[in-house]
């Protein structure tokens, strides 16, 4: 009995020496200075890519006019207004347009395509205004996180820390300086890191995120260790158990 304890005891201390973490490796911008100011420079702008799922909405004075530019689902009747149709940007990166026909638009801004389509309509229509919103813009959060999964989001845009915020902050045992970006280029998959304890992250190509950008935040050497321990410990319980046990029923029976 008194090496079994020793056993469990000697477990419990290699656990816990190993699960400890220094201000180092989990204080986020950790050279950044009081009252410091770090200048933005924010040139990000969105682009569309294959199979995004956009809305796009041609309006002006003249409502007659500008009706052959939208597409709608099923009439007007009693009341219920019609369902606006999406458009797919298929492999070529292309969409089908009322009237104009297909325009390329993948690798475009949505300020871009509003250009193009108010340069394409200038035969048709006047002072047309033009919206357009991208309608399955995701992303995933894995790892060591709170809250790992897919989260939509609402706007044009995302910071890598918004993202991380929604998915409730890292766990302790998440490295900080090893943060992975999956980002997809059209069938073509691009990996960088970035490093959240560096001020400069902002400065990043991906501090801002695309849509169905991946962010995987990796266990950090505590946490590996702490597995491996763990699995390691409860065998040896299991087998001290199991010992301690068919010692007393044999010194039972000898009794």
């Amino acid at each position: 009995m008194k090496n079994y304890l020793n056993y469990v005891a000697i477990a419990m201390v290699i656990i816990l020496a190993t699960s400890c973490a220094t201000k180092e490796n989990i204080v986020y911008f950790q050279n950044s200075k009081n009252f410091e100011t770090l200048v933005n420079e924010d040139s990000f702008s969105p682009k569309f890519k294959v199979d995004d799922l956009i809305s796009i909405h041609v309006s002006t004075l003249n409502a007659e006019a500008s009706a052959p530019f939208n597409l709608y689902r099923g009439a007007a009747e009693g009341g219920v207004r019609p369902e606006p149709v999406d458009y797919l940007i298929d492999k070529q990166g292309e969409i089908d347009f009322p009237v104009i026909g297909k325009l390329k638009i993948a690798g475009l801004s949505p300020e871009e395509v509003r250009l193009l389509l108010r340069d394409k309509l200038k035969d048709y229509l006047k002072d047309p205004i033009i919206n357009i919103r991208l309608n399955n813009f995701t992303i995933t959060v894995l790892g060591e996180v709170n809250r790992p999964g897919t989260y939509p989001v609402e706007g044009e845009r995302i910071t890598l820390l918004e993202a991380l915020g929604m998915a409730g902050d890292l766990r302790i045992k998440g490295r900080r300086d090893n943060i992975m970006v999956i980002r997809d280029f059209d069938g073509t998959k691009v990996y960088n890191k970035v490093d959240l304890r560096d001020k400069n992250l902002m400065n990043s190509p991906v501090y801002y995120l695309t849509q169905n950008d991946v962010v995987y935040v990796e266990p950090n050497k505590s946490a590996i260790t702490s597995s491996n321990l763990d699995q390691r410990a409860s065998l040896y319980v299991s087998v001290a158990s199991l010992l301690i046990t068919s010692t007393v029923l044999i010194l039972t029976r000898s009794n």
